[in-house]
C-alpha cells in the first residue's frame, strides 16, 4: 500500500512538473517573440540620444544620489555582518558575494520606495509622457494632460488631467518581505528572488499607459495575464539594472523611457504583442464596432 502511495505521489509530482515546465516554456516563448527584454536597453540608448528627456532626470539627480548613497552606506554598515553570519552557513564561501548582492537588492528596493513616492513621481510621469510625445503618440497623452505647441517633448507637457502613477502599496512590501528568505538558498534562491521581484516590477511598468487608455482594472488584469512573459522579462531586466549602485537612479529613468517606447510600439502596432489581444479585449473591440 505504501509503495502504491509513493508511486502515486511521484506520478503527481511529475505531472505538476511537466505542467509547470510547459507553462514556463510558453511564457519564455512569448517573451522572446515580443522582444520586451530589449526595451530597458532601448530606453538607455533613447535617453542618451535625446537630450530633451534629460530635464526631469537633472531636476532630481542630487537629492536621489544623496538618498542612494545614504541607504547603501547604512545598509552595509548595519546589516552586512549580521546577514553574512547567516548566509555563510548556507552559502559557504559564496556568502561574501551573495550578501553583497542581497544588500544591493534591499537598498534598491528601499530607494525605489522612497524616491518613487516622494522624490521622483512627477519627474517619472513627465519622462513617460514626454517619451510618448517624442514618439508622436500625442493622441493618447492628450487623454491624460494638456499639451502645448513646440518641438521640445518635455516642454510641451502641460497641466495633468489624470492623476499620476499609483504609489507603492503595502501588498508589494509584504510580497518583498515574504520572498526575502529565498536569498538563503545558494545562488538559485537569489535568482528566483530577483525573477519574482522582476515579475512584480513588470506588472506596474504600464500603469500610466493603461490609465491614459482608460482601461478598467479587469481589462488591465486580462492584458497582463495574457502577456505575463513579456512583462516578467522586462521587469527582471529592469530590476537588475536598478540594482547597480550609484547608477540606479539613471536606470529608473531609462527603464521608464523603455516602458514608454514599448507602449508607443504597442499603440502603433509595431510589436508582436499588438498582433494578438486578450479575449476580453477582443470582445470589447467587437462591441465597439
Amino acid at each position: 500500500m505504501s509503495s502504491n502511495f509513493a508511486s502515486n505521489v511521484q506520478a503527481k509530482a511529475q505531472e505538476v512538473a511537466k505542467e509547470d515546465y510547459g507553462k514556463a516554456k510558453v511564457l519564455l516563448s512569448d517573451a522572446a517573440r515580443s522582444g520586451a527584454y530589449l526595451y530597458p536597453f532601448r530606453g538607455i540608448l533613447y535617453v542618451l540620444t535625446h537630450r530633451a528627456l534629460w530635464k526631469p532626470f537633472y531636476s532630481r539627480i542630487l537629492p536621489t544620489l544623496g538618498l542612494t548613497a545614504g541607504v547603501l552606506a547604512s545598509m552595509f554598515f548595519f546589516t552586512y555582518l549580521p546577514q553574512l553570519a547567516i548566509l555563510v552557513f548556507l552559502n559557504g564561501p559564496l556568502a561574501v558575494f551573495t550578501t553583497i548582492l542581497l544588500i544591493f537588492n534591499e537598498s534598491s528596493t528601499i530607494v525605489n520606495i522612497i524616491s518613487r513616492n516622494f522624490l521622483l513621481q512627477d519627474a517619472l510621469l513627465d519622462t513617460f509622457d514626454g517619451t510618448l510625445v517624442a514618439r508622436n503618440a500625442t493622441n493618447i497623452v492628450s487623454e491624460g494632460r494638456q499639451l502645448k505647441s513646440g518641438n521640445d517633448p518635455i516642454g510641451r507637457l502641460g497641466k495633468i488631467l489624470k492623476s499620476p502613477f499609483s504609489k507603492f502599496t503595502p501588498k508589494a512590501l509584504v510580497r518583498y518581505i515574504m520572498y526575502l528568505p529565498l536569498n538563503f538558498i545558494p545562488v538559485v534562491g537569489t535568482v528566483i528572488f530577483i525573477f519574482l521581484q522582476g515579475r512584480t516590477r513588470g506588472s506596474s511598468v504600464h500603469v500610466r499607459y493603461f490609465q491614459l487608455k482608460g482601461w478598467s482594472s479587469s481589462r488591465q488584469r486580462d492584458w497582463l495575464e495574457h502577456h505575463a512573459g513579456p512583462y516578467a522579462t522586462f521587469g527582471t531586466i529592469a530590476t537588475l539594472l536598478e540594482m547597480v549602485p550609484v547608477l540606479s537612479m539613471f536606470f529608473i529613468f531609462t527603464n521608464t523611457v523603455g516602458a514608454a517606447l514599448w507602449a508607443a510600439d504597442i499603440e502603433q502596432k509595431n510589436t508582436q504583442m499588438a498582433q494578438g489581444t486578450a479575449p476580453n479585449l477582443r470582445e470589447s473591440a467587437k462591441e465597439a464596432e
